[in-house]
């Protein structure tokens, strides 16, 4: 498939940022997923890095691969994170946590001296929001979490935004690493993305959103044949 050709060299493009002795923070998602295999390979040929898992999911794809870990809490620098997104601007604006992991990894991408997304070409937008924004809340009064949610969106500019708590089997409220549920805010565009990230870090209950801002500084956009770099 296209889009999966186009994943694979936006990975195969982030490799050339990557240096021997590096802590790297490694991604959640099927474009990270190929990043870490890429690494895998390297490093089976003498390349010396140690990742930082975002998430349980690519914890155990790194070790199956037998890249070496470390645990965030041992480590006093990242160098770099190599991560996906679910939705990127010309602004090097995001929105992550489709896969559920977005706490851990702002946590990670925030601690690095370096954040590069990689994507397919269908992930770049003109404006953020027409992939449901991801809203990781405590299970203690999330319906009432979530109304101050719609509330934030409102303000911030969405016009009608539709909030779901994320389900899974059962129609049960899937839980994440940290033990926290997510609602996910259908909002058709965000046009004040930087307005909506400071309401939603305002709202007791909500530990972490899906809005990345001034945090990437290069975003790498794969194609058919390779792969375009942008600096921010």
């Amino acid at each position: 498939m296209a889009n999966e050709l186009e994943k694979e060299n936006a990975a195969q493009a982030a490799m050339d940022f990557v240096e021997d002795g590096m802590t790297i923070g490694l991604g959640t998602g099927s474009t990270a997923k190929f990043f870490v295999e890429y690494l895998a390979e390297e490093i089976a040929e003498g390349l010396v890095v140690r990742g930082v898992p975002t998430s349980e999911q690519t914890r155990r794809l790194a070790e199956s691969l037998g890249v070496p870990l470390v645990d965030v809490e041992q480590v006093d620098r990242i160098h770099l994170t190599v991560d996906g997104a679910d939705e990127v601007d010309e602004h090097a604006q995001l929105i992550k946590g489709g896969g559920a992991a977005l706490l851990r990894e702002k946590i990670i991408a925030n601690a690095s001296d370096l954040m590069i997304v990689i994507a397919d070409s269908s992930k770049s937008v003109e404006m953020l929001g027409q992939f449901p924004l991801p809203v990781e809340v405590t299970p203690f009064g999330y319906t009432i979490t979530a109304k101050k949610v719609y509330d934030a969106l409102k303000k911030a500019g969405v016009l009608k935004p539709m909030i779901n708590v994320r389900t899974g089997p059962g129609n049960k409220p899937i839980v994440t690493d940290g033990g926290n549920f997510i609602l996910d805010c259908s909002c058709g565009a965000i046009p004040e993305a930087p307005l909506a990230s400071a309401l939603l870090s305002n709202i007791p209950g909500v530990v972490e959103h899906g809005l990345f801002i001034n945090l990437a500084r290069t975003v790498i956009i794969g194609s058919d044949d390779g792969a375009t770099i942008f600096e921010y």
